[in-house]
């Protein structure tokens, strides 16, 4: 009998300790009820916008060369000077090319040779006036000979002293060994040294740089726009610059040039070339060559109805569309108008308005 009831406890445990087991991994595997999360539109402005990146340059730069060859023998300004035009800048010393050297000597010889014979002809020719012995006409043309060698004289001795030295007549004032700066500005560069060798410009040769001087206050942002966007700017469009360097400032400028022909880049893409003029940047002194973006307002719409694009969902169709919550934790699918987009809020047109509210993605 004892036997008999203990096996049926047993079995009444087993039993239970089977029920218990099945119901614990039942409610453990039942997923709970998903609970969606909604948001309303919001009245807002969006602006689409466009970044170019570039740097700041001066609008008028100009690099200064010599008139002459030579070896720079003294520098007497240096980068970030301010100068006016006819500030001396260097010294050249020249060195004097031996063929042309030899051949100026040699014409200078000729028309001293030539002046002492002029000059000795016409004494003789004044006596032989004097003495009526000829004509007024003939003792002229002996004048005018004189005065045409003279002249020569003056030429060779004027271009043997400027091969030699560099200097046509001091008397004058001119020194082609000067280099003086041309513009008003600020010195940006020197690039070359006392003991450089420089060249003149001439028509095979650009010339050696001596120094690249600009008019700092007024500075041009030059940059560059994909093809893409090109066509949705024009000139007289306003920028909101932003410079690297001067992070705690911001900068406008309004674009005056648009390039007629891009360039191809490494990636493949064509860009297109842009200046816009910085407007007023008195009290902040902005150095040549700081990178800067530009941001540029490519269209704007202010005060409408907008959701965040990640809550839009596209059909089969391409055609927007929403979960829209009819009841609690009910949606139904409502077809949208879109506008403008900034990338992270979309215009909404049509389809709802700012009391609905509009199921959201799950994280």
């Amino acid at each position: 009998m004892m036997k008999k009831i203990l096996s049926m406890l047993l079995g009444l445990f087993v039993a239970a300790l089977f029920s218990g087991t099945t119901w614990y991994l039942y409610q453990k595997s039942k997923e709970p009820p998903m609970i969606f999360n909604t948001i309303s539109p919001m009245i807002r402005d969006i602006e689409k916008v466009t970044v170019a990146s570039g740097t700041i340059v001066p609008h008028k730069e100009i690099d200064i060369k010599p008139k002459l060859a030579g070896i720079i023998a003294k520098i007497y300004a240096q980068p970030g000077q301010t100068v006016k035009k006819g500030t001396k800048l260097a010294q050249i010393r020249v060195v004097p090319d031996l063929v042309q050297l030899n051949e100026a000597e040699n014409r200078f010889n000729k028309a001293r040779i030539n002046y002492n014979e002029v000059s000795q002809d016409l004494e003789r020719q004044r006596r032989l006036y004097q003495k009526r012995l000829i004509s007024q006409a003939d003792f002229t043309r002996y004048q005018n000979e004189l005065k045409t060698a003279q002249a020569d004289l003056d030429a060779a001795r004027k271009n043997l002293r400027l091969i030699h030295e560099g200097v046509a007549q001091k008397e004058t004032g001119e020194n082609n060994t000067l280099v003086e700066s041309t513009v008003d500005g600020m010195i940006l560069e020197i690039p070359v040294k006392e003991g450089a060798t420089v060249v003149e410009t001439n028509d095979f040769n650009a010339g050696t740089t001596i120094a690249t001087i600009a008019d700092m206050s007024r500075l041009v942002f030059e940059g560059k726009i994909d093809e893409s966007e090109v066509g949705k700017i024009k000139e007289g469009m306003k920028l909101d610059l932003t410079i690297g360097a001067l992070e705690d400032h911001s900068f406008k400028a309004v674009l005056e040039y648009i390039a007629p022909k891009g360039s191809q880049e490494n990636d493949g893409a064509v860009q297109f070339k842009i200046k816009a003029a910085l407007e007023s940047t008195e009290g902040i002194f902005i150095r040549a060559g700081y990178s800067a973006n530009a941001k540029i307002v490519l269209d704007r719409r202010k005060h409408v109805l907008t959701l965040p694009e990640r809550v839009i969902n596209y059909d089969g169709n391409g055609h927007a569309y929403v979960d829209l919550e009819t009841a609690k934790q009910q949606f139904e699918r409502r077809h949208l108008e879109l506008g403008l987009s900034d990338g992270i809020y979309v215009e909404i047109l049509a389809g709802i308005t700012i009391k609905d509210r509009i199921k959201q993605p799950q994280a």
